[in-house]
């Protein structure tokens, strides 16, 4: 078998094959997908494994567990705005995606990094008795979390598309929405089983080594994946678009609202099933 026909039989028994282009080849793209990977670690440490900690091993109420897990999904509603500034983000080396998803990484690893802590004073572990106490340092947490993760999955996906061919955008954002799936189910499992016995310090150490791997994960997916574009002083200071205007634009075609208010209701639903708590 030729060159020809071997790339022909790959790309037909390769899933996402067609997805790669000459300005994203298949390498790159799975490489960028890591930070999918990233979010869905993330996202299964907070709905999946922190809320089974917090209600059995440290006894906390079921309804402050609940609040807990709300609070990230409380930021998604400024994903657009996110997304927004990072289309119009102007620098002098000319990156959009890369600021926010770096910033985006640091907010993710600063979350998790305090995670266990506040966890642990908020079941009752602390010297010092300040009222509160816990509550909030979890509460921050997990808001820093989730700034982190939609931060990041929302720039990152931007960066994507703006690699991804016409063509080939659509497969490229199923490809990384698979990628996130896959980095949700293996965490789910390897976390699971290392706290399976559970100690507070193996808690300490699972979560805090999330964090790292998620710096670790996203340092290599953005290697090298957007091109420096310079811009000049003029180009750097010239008045900007503003949201609202770029808000009404999208409300005004005509579908955007009945759209935006069945995800509301799917979403709401979805995370409102007693099978997460």
């Amino acid at each position: 078998m030729n060159a020809e026909g071997l790339k022909r039989l790959s790309l037909k028994a390769m899933p996402f094959a067609d997805a790669a282009s000459d300005a994203l080849p298949l390498g790159q793209l799975l490489r960028l997908s890591l930070f999918q990977v990233s979010v869905g670690m993330a996202a299964v440490m907070l709905l999946g494994t922190l809320n089974r900690v917090m209600i059995v091993e440290l006894s906390v109420p079921a309804m402050i567990v609940a609040v807990m897990i709300a609070l990230p999904v409380l930021i998604a509603p400024f994903r657009a705005l996110l997304g927004f500034k990072s289309d119009t983000y102007r620098s002098a080396i000319g990156w959009k995606r890369v600021p926010y998803i770096w910033f985006g990484t640091l907010w993710q690893f600063g979350g998790l990094a305090i995670m266990p802590s506040a966890l642990l004073v908020l079941g009752g572990d602390g010297y010092i008795e300040i009222p509160f106490a816990g509550e909030v340092l979890a509460a921050l947490a997990f808001l820093m979390t989730g700034l982190g993760m939609h931060m990041t999955q929302t720039a990152g996906l931007a960066l994507a598309s703006d690699r991804a061919t016409d063509e080939t955008r659509p497969r490229v954002v199923a490809l990384l929405y698979v990628m996130f799936l896959i980095g949700m189910g293996i965490s789910s499992l390897i976390i699971g089983f290392l706290l399976r016995d559970f100690t507070a310090l193996k808690l300490i150490q699972v979560v805090q080594a999330t964090a790292v791997m998620t710096a670790v994960l996203n340092l290599i997916a953005l290697w090298k994946q957007e091109s420096v574009r310079p811009m000049s002083r003029a180009e750097r200071e010239a008045p900007q678009p503003k949201f609202s205007d770029a808000w009404n634009d999208f409300i005004a075609g005509g579908k955007a609202g009945r759209l935006l208010a069945c995800i509301f209701v799917g979403t709401m639903a979805f995370n409102m099933q007693d099978v997460l708590l």
